[in-house]
């Protein structure tokens, strides 16, 4: 029922058509992507309280801060308060007119299928509409931000292994729900895996996501090679890079789902320091040795060492974590310089890096590898034990910008805390 569903590729509460640039417009260029509803009913949130009705009025919404771009920056995302029930919410605005066709059909791909997926562990939109050039996707506030942005500001030296477990366990358990319905993600990384209030782990980054149902028939493997910015190379598959006649398929995001395990083991993504052809020539070689003892450009001694006794490196003290607002300063979590590893990881990392697609594990599978047993008898209050307090308070030093005009903040790469 699925697979019909995504192949008919619509969906009842918002309206996708296709584009081409002979149909564009200044009075039009919007309507390819959605019908302004007055309201859309809204799934429960991700901590599982109904929300009530959100609208599509634009004044309904008081734009608080923004907190990131994405979408090769054509994406403005704030956090804003929904002025009728009073709720903190995520909206992405997006600037339709500076969008190519092909960000146009990505932005119709995610959009669609967002609509479709219902599951925990993946984030969706809460209603989407239009206000003149712009599009507003409304989602849930996540108040942990993403993975990435924790790496920055609590964990530079890298996550400990059970904060590790706990959020690969949400990540994998939303993946293995796409792969499920035929779809490939195309973009895990630690940006695109965010974490509420409450524990809960979601993945988004679906405007990559590509469907292997075409037709009412599944694909083995996939051929498309979006222009993908090259910030998202380090994390993808070497057969998805390489675009030969053999394609690619789900097990691709396996492959990535092993890089952002790196890069939360030691705060940075592999082959991050190297350029572009050499990342591919070393990927395509393969790893000399797994990522968690070397970084990929074999350049320094890595900060791990492969614990045989399967002890947990552990995190340090606590600390009040700063307000999206940066007018609270507070220290960063501390590792250890060196940490150890236990083999479970070292094990679940060399699968999914495995050269060979067809060695490495499925999502379904992966969940139940050793590594993971002991997650998934743990509450999502483990998760809360190993990082610092959520961000709760309403920001005060930012006033809310009461009628929203356009995106006019722009952001250094330091400032930038989502990606999606």
């Amino acid at each position: 029922m699925m697979e019909m569903m995504l192949d008919c590729f619509c969906t009842s509460r918002t309206q996708v058509e296709s584009i081409r640039p002979e149909k564009q417009s200044e009075t039009s260029i919007h309507q390819h992507l959605v019908d302004e509803p007055t309201f859309s009913w809204v799934p429960s949130s991700p901590g599982g309280n109904e929300m009530p009705l959100c609208t599509s009025n634009v004044s309904h919404y008081e734009l608080q801060v923004e907190i990131g771009k994405g979408f090769d920056n054509l994406t403005s995302i704030y956090l804003a308060r929904h002025t009728p029930s009073g709720t903190l919410v995520i909206i992405k605005i997006t600037d339709l007119e500076d969008c190519s066709e092909e960000h146009l059909e990505a932005l119709q791909n995610e959009v669609t299928l967002s609509h479709f997926f219902r599951h925990p562990n993946i984030t969706t939109y809460w209603t989407v509409f239009t206000a003149g050039r712009w599009l507003w996707a409304i989602s849930p506030f996540m108040a942990y931000g993403s993975a990435s942005q924790l790496l920055r500001t609590h964990f530079p030296e890298g996550m400990s292994e059970t904060l590790i477990g706990n959020i690969l366990f949400g990540a994998v358990r939303g993946l293995n729900y796409l792969h499920q319905n035929g779809c490939i993600h195309r973009s895990i990384k630690a940006s695109h895996i965010l974490i509420s209030g409450d524990g809960l782990v979601c993945l988004s980054g679906l405007s990559r996501l590509y469907s292997l149902v075409n037709h009412g028939q599944r694909s083995k493997a996939v051929y498309d090679f979006p222009q993908f910015s090259t910030s998202v190379h380090p994390w993808l598959s070497p057969e998805l890079l390489r675009q030969d006649l053999y394609g690619y398929n789900v097990k691709s995001d396996i492959y990535s789902v092993g890089i952002t395990a790196c890069e939360l083991a030691n705060g940075q993504v592999p082959f991050q320091d190297i350029h572009r052809t050499q990342m591919l020539l070393q990927k395509l070689k393969g790893f000399p040795s797994c990522p968690l003892e070397k970084n990929a450009s074999l350049q320094a001694e890595s900060r791990l060492k492969i614990s045989r006794s399967g002890v947990d490196s552990g995190i340090g003290e606590s600390v009040l974590v700063s307000s999206l607002t940066r007018t609270v300063t507070s220290d960063r979590l501390q590792t250890p310089s060196s940490k150890t590893f236990s083999p479970a990881f070292h094990s679940l990392v060399e699968l999914c890096l495995q050269q060979d697609p067809e060695k490495r594990p499925s999502a379904s599978t992966l969940l139940s590898h050793a590594f993971f047993r002991q997650i998934k008898e743990q509450t999502q209050d483990s998760i809360l034990s190993l990082l610092p307090p959520a961000y709760s308070q309403w920001p005060v030093a930012v006033p809310p910008v009461s009628t929203w005009t356009e995106p006019n903040c722009i952001l250094t790469d330091e400032d930038i805390g989502w990606e999606f």
